[in-house]
């Protein structure tokens, strides 16, 4: 480990971190004036809310010894307050205060995807409890799933470990259980009283797109774990990935629409970026390309679904997070390059079949889960609580009613 290591994970996580107030701006901007704050506040106390509870137990579940060495859960008390974590080597190497806080934006940045589908209906102060249960019961048992490897026969997920998935940097325990928590969570809500599908501020939406895709490279390139071969193939496939994304979105828009749009770029991008991250080590550039094109085109159809269906899935998070990072997994196993850092040839290009199942098992059991347990755990709190703000605060905007302010003062001059 060199200090050029250090230098570059330290930069990581500072880019990662603004992918906080990018996804704020870019779900704020997509929604009516009314509920702009609404949609900041929602996704920026993420960011809180997920620090204390990983700091008090969530570490230990996602990378702990599995409890009872059935590979499902991690021990919550292992890693608990993050106690003697504090020893400096003396060699500059990166510690564990470091690693153990990266793994703290993993999980914020997917509580915050699943906010998406609140929007404009959720009481703020049932969110904040809402994200915190989802952590504990979703995420984190995926994220031991997914992340936790270990040679021992008891430690290490299940998934990464027995089923021998591959995922880069959280196709599956990130994008498709946010996804498919927020498809569950919105049909637990229900349609909003006043639908504002029409994105208020575009520019913004651009803004947040931008930081986003800044953020995924510290996501995907600091994955590699220093300033190596890994970080800089992975920062390569995250460029390109997100450039094809953008392409392909906007083509089925032109063909299905007769015009492209900011929306359909932005959204593009984003779809692009959800692909390659659990393929960012498996595919070379020309696979890169395959990848954004691929996620883009395929999430630009699904977005339809939820019209035909009358799902009031707010802001399309399960087609760009579930349905792309469904797309993204395949492709690791169908055009996976041997020459890329994962060393995977896929089935296209001559690969042994034996390693589809092993994808598809992921991705099955990885959005199952997500959905079913999220669907429980919504309708348990709506019991208790009641999720849905009232019909007033609804029609006269969540901005006023929950929070006491307005994005926009149109008054004052």
């Amino acid at each position: 480990m060199t200090a050029a290591d250090v230098a570059w994970m330290l930069a990581a996580f500072a880019v990662v971190l603004i992918m906080f107030p990018g996804i704020a701006l870019f779900y704020g901007g997509m929604v009516g004036p009314r509920n702009a704050l609404n949609m900041l506040m929602m996704c920026m106390s993420t960011l809180a809310v997920v620090s204390v509870l990983y700091v008090l137990y969530g570490h230990g579940v996602v990378v702990g010894d599995s409890l009872g060495g059935w590979r499902v859960i991690g021990d919550p008390l292992q890693h608990l307050g993050w106690t003697g974590i504090y020893d400096d080597p003396g060699d500059g190497s990166i510690v564990d205060p470091y690693w153990f806080s990266f793994y703290v934006l993993f999980a914020a940045i997917t509580v915050a995807i699943v906010a998406s589908a609140a929007v404009g209906r959720m009481k703020f102060s049932a969110w904040l409890v809402f994200s915190g249960v989802w952590l504990t019961l979703v995420y984190l048992p995926l994220g031991h799933q997914v992340f936790a490897f270990d040679g021992d026969d008891t430690k290490g997920g299940w998934l990464r470990n027995v089923v021998q998935l591959h995922d880069y940097a959280g196709g599956t325990a990130v994008h498709m259980s946010a996804g498919f928590g927020a498809l569950a969570l919105a049909l637990v809500l229900g349609k909003r009283r006043t639908v504002q599908m029409r994105p208020h501020n575009l520019p913004i939406v651009l803004v947040g797109v931008g930081m986003l895709w800044m953020g995924w490279i510290g996501f995907n390139g600091g994955t590699a774990g220093g300033a190596n071969f890994l970080a800089q193939f992975a920062i390569m496939s995250t460029l390109l990935a997100g450039c094809t994304g953008m392409i392909g979105f906007c083509l089925v828009e032109r063909v299905r629409d007769g015009h492209a749009t900011t929306l359909g770029m932005c959204s593009g991008v984003i779809a692009g970026l959800v692909g390659i991250t659990p393929s960012a080590d498996a595919v070379d550039a020309l696979g890169a390309l395959f990848v954004g094109f691929a996620s883009g085109a395929v999430v630009a159809w699904a977005v339809t679904w939820k019209s035909r269906l009358g799902i009031d899935e707010s802001l399309d998070a399960f087609a760009v997070h579930g349905i792309g990072g469904i797309v993204g997994s395949l492709c690791v196993v169908l055009i996976g390059f041997e020459g890329a850092p994962a060393g995977i040839r896929g089935v296209l290009l001559g690969g042994s079949w034996d390693i589809v199942w092993r994808e598809v098992v992921g991705i099955v059991v990885v959005s199952g889960y997500a959905f079913v347990a999220t669907y429980v755990i919504a309708r348990v709190l709506d019991r208790l609580m009641g999720l849905r703000a009232p019909e007033e605060h609804e029609l006269e905007g969540m901005d006023l009613t929950q929070h006491a302010e307005s994005a926009y003062d149109l008054e004052r001059t």
